[in-house]
């Protein structure tokens, strides 16, 4: 398997951030297989969603009525409402298997593959790709 780790700056607000293009840098000239994307953080996850249509802030906002970020959550260090982000990857998992055919990511044709942040203490964040050869 192969598998390599990329760094995202997220900033200061709740973020979805569309690393389709590289993920597809990842498999071009790999061929048929799996890639695996993953987050290895307790306070982000992996959606495949459409972007650019407003499906990405309809996320943001989605997630913050589900999640509000007051003083309800028991997990209260760091800004307010910072326990929700550590309930969010139940909702929006830290995870995503995507089919390669021929170095390409078989995604249909509205769908990107996003970083979610919700976490405003934690700006930097690793996403590790790897690839399993079919």
């Amino acid at each position: 398997m192969d598998s390599e780790t990329r760094s995202y700056r997220t900033g200061d607000r709740d973020t979805v951030l569309d690393i389709t293009r590289d993920c597809s840098d990842f498999v071009a000239s790999r061929g048929d297989g799996l890639l695996h994307v993953f987050v290895p953080h307790a306070t982000a996850g992996i959606a495949i969603i459409e972007t650019g249509a407003g499906s990405d802030d309809d996320l943001v906002a989605a997630l913050a009525d589900l999640l509000p970020a007051d003083d309800r959550w028991e997990h209260a260090h760091g800004s307010r409402g910072h326990g929700r982000s550590h309930v969010m990857p139940a909702l929006v998992p830290p995870y995503a298997t995507v089919p390669v055919l021929g170095g390409r990511l078989a995604l249909g044709t509205w769908q990107s593959i996003c970083l979610v942040d919700l976490n405003l203490d934690n700006h930097e964040r690793d996403v590790r790709l790897s690839f399993l050869a079919g």
